[in-house]
């Protein structure tokens, strides 16, 4: 393939990807907020049947926002199931995790509006150490575990950095299409767990 047609299938990529991010947006925003409690808390009654989830001592997750699936049941019924929780921060180019006890009192708005940790107790320990488990978020999915994410590249980077890692995306049913397009350093999550169903990823 020539520079040139490499890139402008680079290009062309991109653009799908910007298409299916505003497709997946406008899904959300279709459904009400009961309607994505609702979904979200099939999803929480899937998570706590993998294995994963069952065997794991600490949560890497994200704080949700703008009609993700949402994750503060998720991070309760982890405390009550005596796992350690950390949430990312997006510090310049780089995401790191920090532990929370509490929803209410260890969050601040942040990058774009997300609420984040304050910078107080670091998991710099757990992506590497057995027993954790992150649950990542995305825009659009397929079953080959192929992820769309929002644009930064910030979990892409951090799992590239963590490659022992377990993870599972959350997800609507509606995010999981026929084909999404990729990219040779997307990385995919093991697993996708939508309202309906999980599916598990075979890595190549």
């Amino acid at each position: 393939m020539s520079d040139m047609s490499r890139y402008d299938e680079e290009q062309m990529i991109k653009l799908k990807k910007k298409e299916l991010r505003r497709e997946v947006r406008r899904l959300r925003a279709a459904h009400s907020d009961e309607e994505i409690h609702a979904m979200s808390r099939k999803v929480l009654e899937h998570v706590k049947e993998l294995p994963e989830y069952q065997s794991a001592d600490t949560l890497l997750l994200y704080v949700d926002c703008k009609h993700e699936t949402e994750t503060s049941d998720i991070i309760r019924q982890a405390w009550a199931d005596g796992k350690r929780t950390a949430v990312p921060k997006v510090i310049g180019q780089d995401m790191k995790f920090f532990y929370i006890t509490s929803l209410e009192k260890d969050l601040e708005e942040g990058y774009f509006g997300i609420r984040e940790p304050y910078e107080i107790n670091p998991a710099d320990d757990a992506a590497d150490r057995p027993g954790t488990l992150m649950l990542m978020p995305g825009v659009a999915f397929d079953d080959a575990c192929h992820r769309i994410g929002y644009g930064g590249g910030f979990y892409d980077r951090y799992l590239e950095l963590h490659p022992g890692l377990a993870t599972a995306a959350l997800a609507f049913e509606f995010q999981v299409m026929r084909e999404v397009p990729f990219e040779e350093f997307d990385i995919r999550p093991g697993k996708i767990v939508t309202e309906k169903r999980v599916i598990s990823c075979r890595q190549e």
